[in-house]
């Protein structure tokens, strides 16, 4: 070894189809949601009108989340926790920052 520190700058890029993935599994985790708006599917990602879009600025993702909640739960403590899950998963997972996470819930799911 000659003493030298090599720079090796190589870089990665996390697919926003793993970003989904990530999101997905975290909001459908939080108690209260009943489930995504939609089909997550190749030609929602194509189309961006999916349960879960991932707009990337540069290194940074921000993502609008469509929910269903569960009936008898508070909707907006249902969004804060899904806001707080997918927030900290996909940056934990992925090493992507997150700047915002917009949750629209477009509906409440009645058990029969």
């Amino acid at each position: 070894m000659d003493g030298k520190n090599k720079d090796i700058s190589g870089g990665f890029k996390i697919s926003e189809d793993v970003i989904i993935s990530v999101a997905r599994l975290a909001a459908l985790d939080v108690n209260g949601v009943a489930c995504l708006d939609g089909d997550i599917n190749k030609i929602s990602k194509l189309r961006n009108n999916g349960p879960i879009i991932v707009y990337m600025i540069e290194d940074v993702a921000a993502l609008d989340v469509r929910i269903r909640v569960k009936n008898g739960k508070r909707a907006v403590a249902v969004a804060e926790e899904v806001q707080i899950a997918v927030k900290e998963n996909v940056q934990s997972m992925t090493g992507v920052a997150v700047a915002r996470v917009n949750v629209i819930i477009s509906g409440i799911v009645f058990d029969k």
